[in-house]
């Protein structure tokens, strides 16, 4: 599990990692326009396609060595990688965006809890269940979810929650450039996916530039800094922070789309906010150790 070193300031993954998920926000309102267009499949299609060509010309993957032991984890780590969004994109098709994004962080929320060995972090991952849970009508509106939509999102939960643990792994000594060949498999398995059931919607000039700026917003910028605050925070933290990702999604909903909040719902949202601040200010950091070489 990686642990942050003491020449690293502890907010320096953490302000990268809130960096990614606001980009991510921006760009999945941005891949939603498209979906009369081209609907889910293409759009997923379009982003892997110029997110990967975008990683690629910057990082320069074919140069990258990745030893024996890394290569089953970057294999996984690309395909979860295009599983999740794959699988996300067809989740909001039919299922509301708020709780399509609470069934899909079952994943690194789940990890988070699973990685716990210290009764504070407990406090943490319950503070952001509870603020999960009242943020999101599900109690009410659960019984009127689409089952097929709801099972693409818990999918793309269990790809989340296995990006993280392999990302770690196949990135620990390649950092960001690491998703430049995660994210060229997923396009190689999903594109052809994608662009197949779109059909001939798919190829219209008019779509390039809102298409390279979902690549740029949703796939390029923030899986490269998701991958430094990835191999830079433990496993526990990473998901636990990431309960931060529908608070932000209604922070957008009230600016953009003119929500409002009841005052059950700011609470939860400032339960959500210190249980990752709480983890954060937690983090512990272990001491360096010098490698033994034992024959």
């Amino acid at each position: 599990m990686p642990t942050l070193s003491r020449k690293t300031p502890i907010w320096v993954p953490v302000v990268t990692l809130l960096i990614a998920m606001i980009s991510i926000q921006s760009g999945a309102s941005l891949a939603k326009t498209l979906f009369p267009l081209v609907g889910a499949p293409g759009v997923t299609a379009l982003r892997l396609a110029l997110g990967t060509l975008i990683l690629v010309i910057i990082f320069k993957p074919w140069r990258l060595r990745f030893s024996r032991e890394q290569r089953i984890p970057l294999l996984m780590y690309g395909l979860a990688l295009g599983g999740m969004n794959y699988l996300f994109y067809l989740s909001i098709r039919t299922v509301p965006l708020g709780i399509a994004v609470a069934l899909e962080f079952t994943g690194p929320l789940a990890l988070a809890l699973f990685s716990s060995r210290r009764a504070v972090d407990f406090i943490w991952v319950i503070l952001a269940v509870l603020g999960m849970w009242f943020l999101l009508p599900l109690g009410q509106d659960v019984t009127h979810v689409d089952p097929l939509g709801a099972a693409c999102a818990l999918g793309a939960g269990a790809c989340w929650a296995l990006y993280i643990v392999t990302g770690q792994r196949a990135g620990a000594d390649h950092g960001p450039a690491t998703v430049a060949l995660g994210s060229l498999i997923a396009a190689i398995v999903f594109v052809p996916i994608g662009a197949w059931q779109a059909g001939d919607a798919l190829w219209h000039w008019s779509l390039l530039p809102l298409g390279i700026g979902v690549a740029i917003l949703s796939t390029a910028l923030p899986y490269s800094l998701e991958m430094v605050a990835l191999t830079r925070l433990p496993t526990r933290t990473f998901g636990t922070l990431m309960s931060m990702e529908p608070a932000l999604a209604a922070f957008s909903g009230m600016i953009f789309l003119g929500e409002t909040l009841t005052g059950t719902q700011l609470l939860a949202l400032c339960s959500i906010v210190i249980a990752s601040i709480g983890s954060t200010l937690t983090i512990k950091r272990e001491p360096q150790i010098k490698s033994v070489d034992i024959k």
